[in-house]
């Protein structure tokens, strides 16, 4: 008797990322410029990113305990996970979101 099995390919996940900023500074500007570079590069367009202007809605910055800015939430794929700064170190950042393994 033959059994045979189909194996599915997975839906890709949407990464769901929140970038908190406090207006247009440079800093702000730059965590952006790099998180894009990040995504393009390693979530191959399976990313949404929400730019939060904590100058205009400050009460949002409770819900995901912010206390730096600019400051980066993975919301999905779970844990969420913070990452402060302007996120110049890719090193970093790909560690931080588990999209890369820390090297000793």
């Amino acid at each position: 008797m033959e059994i045979q099995t189909e194996i599915s390919n997975p839906v890709p996940e949407i990464w769901q990322l929140r970038l908190y900023v406090a207006g247009q500074t440079p800093k702000s500007i730059k965590a952006f410029a790099n998180l894009k570079k990040i995504c393009d590069e390693h979530l191959n367009s399976q990313y949404h990113i929400e730019v939060i202007d904590l100058l205009e809605n400050p009460q949002l910055a409770k819900g995901d305990k912010i206390v730096a800015i600019p400051t980066l939430v993975r919301k999905l794929p779970p844990p969420i996970k913070q990452i402060i700064g302007d996120l110049s170190n890719t090193e970093k950042v790909l560690v931080g979101l588990d999209l890369r393994r820390a090297t000793t």
